[in-house]
């Protein structure tokens, strides 16, 4: 957010207070009477919220600082100066953590580099600091931290495809809900939905593991294979890739349904839905659809199956659409 009326002292002072309140918030001594303060500040301009949510990124993104417990409404568009933020929010980890007179950067604790990227109605290809490529499906956000000793994506919603600069010293980092993605440089794609990952790899090697928590780096993959894990696996599911696998179409903004069942082809659609399609029931789920699909047209397709299909539409008490199947009549005897 850009507001003409401030000047660059006024900026510089804003963004103080922010790490200010970054520094305090994180504080075991931390009173309600400055927890109230930081609301009316936090109330006083809405370039506070979106300074202090931009530092509070650098913090998350360290992953050795604590979120605080604080509720922040989120701004659809961040403008800030990214590094003088970067700059002070690692002067407040340095102020806030032990050992202090250590860098976070040579710590390991700091990335030395941030870049944060999302996508709406539009596929979007991104350059990250290293010269590593990825292209951001519709919906998708992720964010890029350069560690001392790694690179590190964390993919918060959506799909990407990368296309990673090889450093065997410098391993590339996918974190994608409760697991992670460990590359030294391939060609490869991850999608999220819910609280499932999948992983198709193309070129190269990547190791998978379903939760970042678990000893060891986790199951190779070679070219053609794929993974797929979600909430609780111990272990991620590997399969060969289908020969005539589609699932990359979105890179040319097509999604291909071959001959799938409604249960299946329910997540490829809805990732592009704001509001998700259901089925009544098993059996509606188990009527079959195909066809080749503009990705940012997707809601029209909803409207369009009963057309299509043996389907009629309802919604149910969420709003959500809902497939319903018609019943087959009988013929009389």
């Amino acid at each position: 957010m850009i507001d003409p009326t401030l000047s660059p002292a006024e900026y510089d002072a804003i963004a103080d207070a922010a790490a200010h309140w970054c520094m305090r918030l994180h504080a075991d001594d931390c009173t309600l009477q400055e927890r109230l303060a930081f609301e009316q500040w936090l109330d006083a301009h809405p370039l506070h919220v979106s300074e202090y949510e931009a530092m509070l990124e650098i913090w998350e993104v360290s992953g050795d600082v604590p979120r605080p417990e604080v509720v922040v409404p989120m701004m659809q568009a961040k403008s800030r100066t990214p590094w003088r933020t970067f700059g002070i929010a690692a002067a407040v980890c340095a102020m806030a953590l032990p050992l202090a007179a250590f860098s976070g950067w040579n710590l390991g604790w700091l990335p030395n580099s941030y870049q944060h990227f999302e996508t709406t109605d539009n596929v979007r290809q991104v350059t990250l600091k290293d010269g590593s490529l990825v292209e951001l499906n519709l919906g998708s956000e992720l964010t890029y931290s350069n560690y001392k000793d790694h690179r590190q994506v964390t993919l918060k919603k959506g799909e990407a495809f990368f296309s990673v600069n090889h450093d065997t010293r410098h391993p590339f980092i996918v974190k994608a809900a409760e697991g992670k993605i460990r590359v030294t440089g391939t060609q490869f794609n991850v999608w999220m939905y819910e609280d499932r990952v999948k992983v198709n790899l193309l070129e190269g090697s990547v190791l998978v593991s379903s939760n970042d928590d678990l000893p060891g780096d986790g199951l190779r993959l070679v070219p053609s294979m794929q993974a797929s894990y979600g909430h609780g696996d111990f272990m991620p599911q590997i399969s060969q890739t289908d020969a005539n696998d589609t699932s990359l179409a979105w890179r040319s903004g097509k999604l291909v349904l071959d001959d799938l069942a409604l249960n299946d082809a329910l997540p490829l659609i809805n990732r592009y839905l704001e509001t998700p399609l259901m089925v009544a029931d098993n059996s509606t789920g188990t009527i079959r659809i195909d066809g080749i699909y503009n990705i940012r047209e997707l809601n029209s397709l909803v409207t369009s199956l009963p057309k299509v299909l043996p389907v009629y539409l309802t919604r149910n008490k969420n709003g959500n659409p809902v497939l319903n199947s018609i019943p087959q009549r009988t013929p009389k005897s």
